[in-house]
């Protein structure tokens, strides 16, 4: 393993100002919930309500955007994703960046946070969206035919990795904040996937993998490799 001795780290966006964080794109959703709980209670409708309570508390939980701290070391590459690493290994086309590459799947349940993060400080390239399928995300089709959104990042030293958001068998919605040619830090917040997903990272031939199959992993905050 590479980087400093010293574990230290940084944060890539502002401290929230709530112990409870939630992500911008949930709270209508969350509203929606709470306002069909409502009109349900007022009607007396006590076990529809009591299912609405626990619905809306689900919607609360899902959408959560919890803090993190980034490893402060150069060369590593973060997760994107909280989940499980579901593949890892060399595949000899990308289907976004020419050539070999290194892929780590990580897949996310619906208990997992959902906010993804920027897994290495550079500028985003190229943003390429599909409209495709809905296979379940831990399945390997899903990485090429299911709906996604692949985003090519170019480090400071001109190497090219590539992370895409995979909607899954549940998940029908796909968000994205960063444009084309902007600039992004290591452990920023990006976008989320909403309702079990996937989220595939491309690295580069050489790089060094710190992560194994059934491994899991947190947005921000885990190391997934390293790059040469």
């Amino acid at each position: 393993m590479t980087g400093n001795s010293i574990n230290k780290f940084f944060r890539a966006d502002p401290q929230s100002q709530t112990g409870f964080p939630i992500a911008k794109a949930g709270w209508p959703i969350i509203f929606a919930s709470a306002f069909v709980t409502f009109v349900l209670a007022l009607a007396g409708l006590v076990y529809p309500a009591l299912i609405g309570i626990l619905v809306t508390f689900f919607i609360c939980n899902f959408f959560r955007d919890p803090d993190r701290v980034t490893p402060d070391k150069s060369d590593a590459v973060i997760s994107p994703a909280d989940g499980r690493i579901v593949f890892t290994g060399m595949v000899n086309e990308n289907p976004f960046i020419n050539g070999p590459s290194l892929k780590i799947g990580i897949f996310m349940n619906i208990f997992n946070v959902h906010v993804n993060r920027i897994p290495f400080t550079g500028k985003i390239k190229k943003i390429l969206y599909y409209p495709g399928k809905f296979y379940s995300a831990n399945k390997e089709e899903a990485s090429t035919d299911n709906e996604h959104n692949a985003l090519i990042l170019e480090t400071d030293k001109q190497q090219r990795l590539c992370f895409v958001q995979i909607a899954g068998l549940i998940a029908r919605r796909i968000i994205c904040h960063v444009c084309e040619e902007e600039n992004v830090v290591c452990g920023q917040r990006f976008g989320l996937i909403c309702f079990g997903s996937r989220v595939d990272v491309y690295l580069p031939v050489d790089s060094k993998l710190d992560v194994a199959k059934g491994d899991k992993v947190k947005a921000g905050t885990s190391i997934l490799g390293y790059l040469e």
